[in-house]
């Protein structure tokens, strides 16, 4: 046991008490059980705020900047680009150090998360709608009907699946997923408030104005009756084609509907797109 390093926490923390105590160093080594050369060296390293020594890191702080900068303008590189972009600056390092600076500068590899391709006019309407609704109260939310339809796929789940697997068993059949051409899919209608769900419509056809108001007449009205009763409230939908057709248009002002003001391109600002979510985590 001449050795700092194979001093237990334990054994540290004696040491450190034993000597502020103002035992010697020989009796805190019979007491904790080690060399006196290793509670020396301990209470020397503490003393002196030195960490552990081990080898000069290859890099430094500029190379590690160069990393993080180039890390930063294409995040969505693979650790071997990013090592070859690296090296060709003029640092000199290997892939395996590569990967551990980057880890070190916090960078980790996650799935990335989706958003919608918004263009500035888009961007500005909808922060202009969220401006405009930021002081609506729960109250006046809960007269809303959010609705909307989504694609569920059948064969293999609607996210890509990961595999906890050992090395060398990345052709073992049983860390395999299965993959078809044309996976089966289903198109299903939905609406949600805060009273509740309304019934789901499953779509077997492609969906247009003629279609959309067959459903608003035998799923959406009988929802409404469920969630609302006699009470007021306002539909909410997308500026999908048959939503906004002007056909469809018609038949909610022939019926009396009010519906919600809805900016292009704005699933985030949907809380059924969290609803939906949930049921495609559970298949």
């Amino acid at each position: 046991m001449g050795k700092t390093a194979d001093l237990t926490v334990v054994q540290k923390m004696t040491i450190d008490t034993l000597h502020k105590e103002g035992k010697t160093q020989k009796v805190i080594a019979k007491e904790v059980g080690c060399s006196q050369s290793s509670v020396s060296k301990h209470i020397n390293r503490e003393a002196k705020g030195r960490k552990r020594c081990g080898r000069k890191k290859c890099t430094s702080n500029r190379d590690n900047r160069t990393l993080e900068r180039i890390v930063k303008q294409n995040p969505f590189k693979d650790v071997g680009e990013i090592h070859k972009e690296w090296t060709a600056a003029g640092v000199s390092a290997s892939r395996t150090t590569t990967h551990r600076r980057m880890q070190d500068m916090g960078f980790s590899c996650h799935v990335p998360c989706v958003r919608p391709l918004l263009n500035n006019r888009q961007r500005q309407k909808c922060l202009a709608w969220a401006k405009d609704k930021k002081d609506c109260t729960a109250a006046e939310w809960s007269e809303v009907m959010f609705s909307d339809e989504s694609k569920f796929c059948i064969s293999f789940g609607n996210q890509g699946p990961r595999v906890w697997r050992k090395r060398g068993e990345a052709q073992n059949p049983h860390c395999l997923r299965s993959s078809v051409k044309f996976p089966q899919s289903v198109m299903v209608w939905g609406a949600m408030s805060s009273a509740g769900v309304g019934p789901l419509c499953f779509l077997r056809s492609k969906v247009n104005a003629a279609v959309y108001q067959d459903v608003l007449e035998h799923f959406m009205l009988p929802a409404a009756d469920q969630l609302y009763g006699d009470a007021d409230f306002i539909f909410q939908q997308d500026l999908a084609p048959a939503h906004s057709a002007k056909a469809s248009s018609t038949w909610f002002k022939d019926h009396g509907i009010p519906v919600l003001n809805w900016p292009a391109n704005s699933p985030d600002l949907n809380p059924i797109e969290n609803l939906w979510g949930i049921v495609k985590r559970k298949m």
